[in-house]
């Protein structure tokens, strides 16, 4: 029963964070329609480039600490130390001002030399209007590693949506307000709600605090004694002992876009390109391709913030068992989710962008590529979290790193065939994700010595899914046969296609009882599902 509890409550924190991360990014698709309908594939490319400058220097300011901070909160909320706990918090909170700050002047100033040597001299605005953003999301990353470290994700997932819709109506409201001054300044408009967005989820979580600050003080002090005896030196080395190889295998991801970016505008220009045209390709690969890919892949990672922190408590009361148990429910959770998502934008992919980018609608080549590193991708970063949370922090860095090295020498070998273009970064990117992807999944059943369900986790959702993607095509087709509407082909396509992977991954056996009890009012739907004959008592 404890077995299935604390299986149970990784399921729901980690719900919190998914459904959270679904609103976040269905936000963030509704404002990239009207905004790739404003500033195009060229403004896309702007906001791209400046976008993937600006997630290096996040990264490399506070990329590793929430986890970290995570991390060391939930070890010491299992064993009551909570006075050690709030103090790591306010370590961390000082860390990540001072990281913050420094990458926010090294961007601010260094945006000049920094767009010349990515061959792109119209992306210094959009950086600057990003810089004053890695200040304040530094600080929000160290509340949200303490809430997530007290084992609640709610905070996150509140403050995730209230940054999202800050920065969905300015972005758009910006880019417009600035789109008569030039493409320029109307994709700096653009990156601006970013800052105003997570600006405005910091003054939740400082609320928050505020409010609760009374209760956690009182629980700090009503602790006499302590096991943790540590200065704010100690605990700032431990932090940092954590946080720096995550921010490595992170950095190398971020890199890796920075590279993309390099690699695609030098080379595309040394075809005949202009930078403009190279510029577009570039705003089609991050402004529709990235987008896109990440609305699935965003449930991974909210279940992987919820693994971390959750295996951590887990190693730290010595539940060996338990975590073997989380271990294989987060792997196979996460294939249930990424595997449709695959297919079903492989075979629905120019539906999609017609139906989303009426005015730009290039890019499925793209999407269909590299729809494919969605399940490998998943599996990287679940992995990445529970080698965080048994403490393997440097090896998740290793693996990203062969992986990158790999990406390089086919991004240059692939980009360079005038046939391929884009297209070389894409099957690049997807190569990459499988080499790192077998890696950490090595180090894990190393590491943890769990026997992975191989057909459980991996061959269900994938077959069912192939037999989704078969449907998806029937039902496009005579939907748009019999509407003559794109839109409502493809919207009535994917609805059908869920009910259709969902009835098929029952009847499978992909998806258990024990599956469904962890769900929220699972008895009830389990009842349900067996009156209909899709389960068995």
């Amino acid at each position: 029963m404890k077995k299935k509890n604390s299986g149970g409550k990784l399921v729901k924190q980690a719900a919190v964070l998914a459904i959270a991360s679904l609103i976040v990014r269905l936000m963030g698709l509704i404002y990239r329609w009207p905004l790739t309908n404003m500033i195009g594939d060229d403004g896309n490319g702007l906001y791209g480039i400046a976008f993937n400058i600006y997630l290096f220097f996040f990264v490399i300011s506070s990329g590793g600490l929430p986890a970290a901070i995570s991390k060391m909160v939930s070890e010491r909320m299992a064993l009551k130390e909570y006075k050690s706990a709030h103090k790591v918090f306010k370590t961390a909170l000082m860390l990540a001002a001072s990281t913050g700050l420094t990458c926010c002047l090294i961007l601010w100033f260094g945006a000049q030399p920094i767009a010349k040597l990515l061959n792109n001299t119209r992306i210094v605005y959009s950086m600057k209007a990003l810089a004053p953003t890695l200040l304040i999301v530094a600080i929000m990353g160290a509340f949200r590693g303490y809430y997530q470290g007290m084992n609640t994700m709610v905070p996150t997932a509140i403050s995730q949506i209230i940054e999202q819709l800050f920065n969905a109506v300015f972005s758009i409201v910006l880019a417009a307000a600035f789109l008569k001054k030039g493409m320029e300044y109307a994709a700096a408009g653009g990156t601006m709600g970013t800052g105003i967005g997570a600006l405005a989820g910091l003054i939740f979580l400082i609320l928050l605090y505020i409010l609760l600050r009374p209760r956690l003080l009182k629980r700090v002090n009503q602790q006499t004694d302590s096991h943790f005896d540590e200065s704010y030196q100690d605990i700032l080395k431990t932090l940092l002992s954590i946080a720096i190889p995550i921010i490595i295998g992170t950095a190398i991801f971020s890199i890796t876009n920075l590279i993309d970016a390099k690699m695609v505008m030098s080379i595309l220009q040394s075809l005949g390109m202009s930078e403009m045209e190279a510029n577009e390709l570039y705003g089609q690969l991050t402004g529709k391709y990235v987008t896109l890919t990440n609305l699935p892949v965003s449930i991974s990672s909210a279940l992987a913030a919820a693994v971390v922190p959750s295996i951590a408590a887990s190693m730290a009361l010595k539940e060996r068992k338990v975590v073997m148990n989380k271990v294989n429910l987060a792997l196979r959770v996460s294939m249930i989710l990424a595997a449709p998502s695959m297919v079903g934008l492989f075979v629905l992919g120019d539906p999609i962008l017609k139906m989303l980018f009426p005015n730009y609608p290039g890019g499925g080549d793209l999407l269909r590529i590299g729809s494919i590193a969605i399940i490998f991708l998943s599996v990287v970063q679940v992995s990445t979290a529970i080698l965080q949370g048994v403490g393997k922090v440097m090896v998740p860095a290793r693996n990203a790193a062969i992986g990158t090295a790999c990406k390089i020498i086919i991004n240059y070998l692939l980009i360079s065939v005038p046939l391929l273009n884009i297209k070389g970064a894409v099957i690049s990117t997807v190569i990459c994700y499988i080499i790192i992807s077998f890696l950490d999944m090595k180090a894990v059943r190393k590491v943890t010595k769990v026997k992975i369900d191989i057909l459980g986790t991996y061959v269900k959702p994938i077959a069912a899914s192939v037999v989704m993607g078969i449907f998806s095509r029937i039902f496009y087709k005579l939907f748009l046969w019999g509407s003559q509407s794109n839109t409502f082909a493809t919207m009535g396509s994917i609805i059908l296609s869920i009910v259709v992977y969902c009835s098929f991954l029952i009847v499978i056996g992909g998806i258990t009882k024990e599956d469904i009890f962890l769900l929220p009012k699972g008895e009830l739907i389990y009842s349900k599902l067996t009156k209909m004959g899709m389960m068995q008592e």
